[in-house]
């Protein structure tokens, strides 16, 4: 019972007998009313074999995610023909997305994939984009083929903005240099290379037994894309350090994200222990030049 001005959708499903000959046949479908009558003719071809036919559908056509993750679409093919398909997959992405297609249930990568007549097929869509993409929306486009059968389906990425954390010394030096004993202050700059804010910036160190590293200030507050802070590291050799070069290991985290950066720093003894040293050399010569001249030879 259709409103004034309106419609209704109907299904006709067609019943084939089996002495049905080959080729075109004009049904009509007739609509009759209590003061009109409408009809439509249709025409039903009928084949040996129905032509290939194939659709593709994304179960979860929109992810989102960083820029480090990786996302996976779950694609249905449907062979709606009524024999086997061989069906080739194809994806085309922005430039530097890696993109891969899988098994519904497993890892082995797939060209293609066979999908029985009538039934459907499920398939992972695996899209890798760079780390250096911009925040924003990435569309990917999935497409299956089986002889002159064609279906896309577009999937797309919504990523989100990520900090990354770079450490290195003034002018992009990795090299320091300490007295033992003595505190030292390196600057180091802390940069965010990535497409987000770095905020809440804790930075920590490792060094050799025995030294002591700090940092002034602890913390930074935020560090803005493309944007750059200087602290100072304060580094402590102990006293009793050997010269020589070593490795402190610095660190700057926010929020799981962490940035690293070796130093090599050499450290010098101080030389009021050379004199020290010096001196005591001196008195043990003059101890036994007195000796000698005092006991002489026996």
């Amino acid at each position: 019972m259709p409103a004034t001005d309106d419609s209704v959708s109907l299904d006709l499903r067609l019943e084939v007998p089996k002495g049905a000959q080959i080729g075109t046949h004009t049904l009509t479908v007739n609509a009759d009313g209590a003061t009109s009558h409408a009809s439509l003719p249709v025409a039903v071809s009928l084949a040996k074999d129905l032509p290939a036919k194939l659709t593709l559908q994304s179960q979860l056509p929109e992810l989102r995610g960083s820029s480090r993750s990786s996302f996976e679409y779950t694609l249905t093919i449907k062979n709606d023909s009524g024999k086997k398909l061989l069906a080739s997959l194809a994806a085309e992405a922005p430039p530097n997305f890696d993109t891969s297609f899988t098994e519904a249930y497993g890892t082995q990568q797939l060209t293609a994939i066979p999908v029985d007549a009538g039934k459907t097929k499920d398939v992972k869509l695996k899209v890798t984009p760079p780390d250096t993409v911009d925040a924003g929306h990435y569309a990917v486009t999935a497409r299956v083929a089986a002889e002159d059968a064609r279906a896309e389906t577009q999937v797309t990425l919504d990523i989100s903005g990520q900090p990354k954390l770079t450490l290195a010394g003034r002018d992009g030096l990795l090299s320091a240099r300490a007295t033992a004993g003595t505190e030292a202050s390196i600057p180091v700059v802390v940069t965010n290379t990535g497409t987000a804010p770095a905020e809440n910036i804790q930075l920590s160190g490792s060094a050799p037994s025995g030294w002591k590293v700090s940092f002034e200030p602890k913390t930074i507050d935020r560090i803005a894309p493309n944007e750059h802070k200087e602290v100072q590291a304060l580094l402590s050799p102990p006293s009793k350090a050997i010269a020589g070069d070593y490795v402190t290991s610095l660190t700057a985290t926010s929020h799981g994200e962490n940035g690293h950066a070796d130093f090599r720093v050499t450290v010098t003894t101080s030389t009021l222990w050379g004199v020290a040293g010096i001196g005591i050399i001196g008195a043990a010569l003059l101890i036994m030049v007195g000796a000698v001249a005092r006991f002489g030879r026996r």
